[in-house]
């Protein structure tokens, strides 16, 4: 895949990021403290970077492969399986490229970072966001797959590593207390990051009333996060059914462009009936994605993000279908 320098962040200040030592013995680059270095010198380092790709404005993609996870559902919003490789046409920037690998995505392994929102908006949904988090755990998770479980309010902490222990994720998710404020962007450029090292799909499902009050990064260094890591955005927004018509939806707005520019899908819930069919619908999702993968037919660009477009050819009966992906990825100065 193509990698790039990280986006600037002008100012950058540190992110408070707590991460779990429960179950498990302390390690160096898990202390709170070096997490909240390390965060800071990535935001430090994206100015340097920024400043080089200044001095030319030709870019050349590394020539690594790059992946573009692909979900495909009907007129329902059911996701649709069987599909072959020649289903599908790829284009970069509208030029047609070759597809190098093709994979039904279910026996990948899969990472998700599960975000759960525990600032005081929250307080009365709180426990009906657990018991659905609860059985999306044990519906999605196999043995080869990890699990992290976060929680944000006025700070971002993971609560459990990602695990495939079903126990440690079911006390993760239990052992929650309501916040203040909502960091909603530091969670998800947070979760980017826990995600960039993983291998397989990457999924972030953010639980949330949608609003952000404290994040210390903004909206757009939260997605490049995303996008460089490779990360699926799954959104759940809770509603109340008491929600004034005036209500603060900014936040929404900005999940909803999350959902759409990484792949992934919003929903709206309040109940828990609601909920449940959400990550439901997730599951069901993310057990029928496709791979498809290639080496980028053109070594310049003008512009340092790519755009993808994902066609389906010759589909089965029953459609209309709609294939979802990731609008692109950036590109670094770095030689074939």
């Amino acid at each position: 895949m193509a990698r790039c320098g990280r986006m600037a962040s002008p100012f950058p200040k540190k992110l408070r990021a707590q991460q779990a030592q429960s179950e498990r013995s302390p390690h160096p680059n898990d202390c709170p403290c070096m997490n909240k270095l390390r965060l800071a010198l990535i935001l430090c380092s994206t100015t340097l970077a920024s400043l080089a790709q200044d001095s030319e404005s030709t870019l050349k993609v590394d020539v690594k492969l790059v992946n573009v996870f692909v979900t495909v559902t009907d007129a329902h919003g059911g996701p649709i399986a069987g599909l072959a490789k020649d289903n599908f046409r790829l284009k970069e920037d509208g030029k047609e490229q070759r597809i190098a690998v093709f994979s039904r995505e279910s026996e990948l392994p899969l990472s998700i970072v599960l975000a759960i929102d525990t600032s005081l908006s929250t307080k009365k949904d709180l426990p009906l966001e657990q018991a659905a988090a609860h059985k999306f755990a044990h519906t999605i998770v196999r043995p080869q797959d990890g699990l992290a479980v976060y929680k944000f309010s006025e700070e971002v902490t993971q609560v459990v590593p990602f695990t495939s222990d079903l126990g440690r994720i079911d006390a993760g998710i239990d052992h929650m207390h309501n916040g203040s404020a909502t960091a909603l962007f530091d969670v998800v450029f947070l979760g980017a990051e826990a995600l960039s090292t993983r291998q397989g799909r990457k999924v972030i499902v953010a639980v949330t009333d949608g609003g952000d009050t404290i994040s210390q990064v903004n909206y757009k260094q939260a997605l490049r996060a995303a996008e460089e890591s490779e990360a699926i955005i799954y959104s759940v927004i809770i509603v109340p059914i008491e929600a004034s018509a005036g209500r603060d939806t900014g936040g929404e707005h900005a999940l909803i462009q999350f959902s759409e520019d990484t792949g992934g899908k919003y929903y709206y819930a309040s109940s828990l009936a609601q909920l449940d069919e959400a990550f439901r619908k997730i599951s069901d999702e993310l057990r029928m994605q496709y791979l498809l993968a290639y080496y980028p037919s053109q070594h310049y660009s003008e512009s340092e993000f790519r755009r993808i477009q994902v066609d389906l050819a010759n589909p089965p009966p029953g459609g209309p279908y709609q294939a979802r992906y990731r609008a692109g990825y950036y590109t670094t100065k770095d030689s074939f």
